[in-house]
């Protein structure tokens, strides 16, 4: 989720209405090798997020399955993202979440973008979460979450108990087909649902809304193939992180917000429905992590080009639905088996 010195609308290209999403600016990597110029560290890193956004949801995720908790504290911004981008909640302000509120590191700052022009007083790229900051050297060492992913599976494990060193979210017989399938679903899944809803022409919206179910279809028919519990077997693996986050928010949001409505989740793709809240209920990296009050009211406040009145549906309800339970249509289909 980024902001800039541009609004939203602009990300539209002007000749085609397609939505083109900038590039990372900062792409530093933690390190463990030595004579890093970012060595691992407990205390040394800050991570900032906002519980909104499925790019920043990623890393809070890893953080948590990694054990980092203790090793990078973060902050998570306000979820109203207005002119100035993201803003630090201020301490009377009661948010659901974890860590919503002032900066601890720069108690005078007010909005995430003054962070990066402590970094560069000159700087006139985007203001975007997560954002991993260098606390001693005062740096940003990346606002790239597919990098700071990579970063938070191996780059600490020389400090982290035996527990968590060997849980691994990228392991060595998947890279391939973990890689491969990142592929398809960044372009037409976690970015599709960007494309269609940011698109400021018709034939732009209708160009994203085919690749995006396409690949729905095709996570759909790999699920449903599979007697696992997860993406690629009986382990969680970046395939599950990168994709979670897409989808706990595609029912509550892109379907009615980003009118990516051909299906929705609950009642058009049954594995998925069944991975999505496995995955939200039974294991605490993905439920904890994840916080609708945020999710529905950043999008639906924040993007006034596309909602101008701000108001924010009540539905659907519930935001996720329990494992044993499904939509009346479904239960009808199945024969009134659950």
């Amino acid at each position: 989720m980024v902001t800039g010195q541009q609004k939203i609308t602009s990300w539209a290209d002007s000749t085609t209405g397609e939505f083109k999403r900038g590039q990372s600016a900062f792409r530093n990597f933690i390190s463990k090798k030595p004579g890093a110029e970012f060595p691992p560290e407990k205390g040394r890193y800050h991570l900032y997020v906002s519980y909104a956004c499925p790019w920043a949801h990623r890393t809070l995720i890893a953080r948590k399955l990694k054990g980092l908790e203790e090793i990078i504290p973060y902050t998570s911004v306000h979820w109203h993202m207005q002119a100035k981008g993201w803003r630090f909640a201020t301490p009377d302000e009661k948010l659901p979440g974890e860590h919503v509120g002032p900066d601890p590191i720069h108690p005078d700052y007010t909005h995430l973008r003054d962070i990066y022009f402590e970094v560069d007083p000159e700087y006139k790229g985007r203001f975007t979460v997560p954002t991993l900051y260098d606390v001693k050297q005062k740096k940003i060492v990346s606002n790239e979450s597919s990098d700071i992913l990579r970063m938070f599976y191996t780059e600490f494990d020389d400090i982290l108990p035996e527990e968590y060193k060997k849980v691994d979210l990228f392991p060595q017989h998947l890279h391939e087909e973990i890689e491969s399938t990142n592929g398809w679903t960044y372009n037409d899944i976690n970015n599709g649902v960007y494309k269609c809803g940011f698109a400021s022409t018709q034939e732009a919206y209708e160009s994203a809304m085919t690749p995006l179910f396409a690949s729905l279809a095709r996570a759909e028919s790999h699920l449903a193939a599979q007697a696992h519990l997860y993406y690629f077997g009986n382990t969680i693996t970046e395939a599950d992180i990168r994709l979670f986050t897409t989808i706990i928010r595609f029912d509550p949001v892109y379907v009615q917000h980003f009118k990516c409505n051909i299906r929705d989740i609950r009642s058009g793709f049954p594995a998925l429905h069944k991975w999505v809240r496995h995955l939200y209920w039974t294991v605490p990296a993905f439920h904890d992590t994840t916080q609708f009050e945020h999710i529905k009211r950043h999008y639906t406040r924040s993007h006034t080009q596309i909602n101008p009145p701000s108001i924010t549906p009540v539905g659907p309800l519930p935001d996720i639905f329990p494992e044993d339970e499904e939509v009346e249509a479904v239960k009808a289909a199945m024969g009134g088996k659950k």
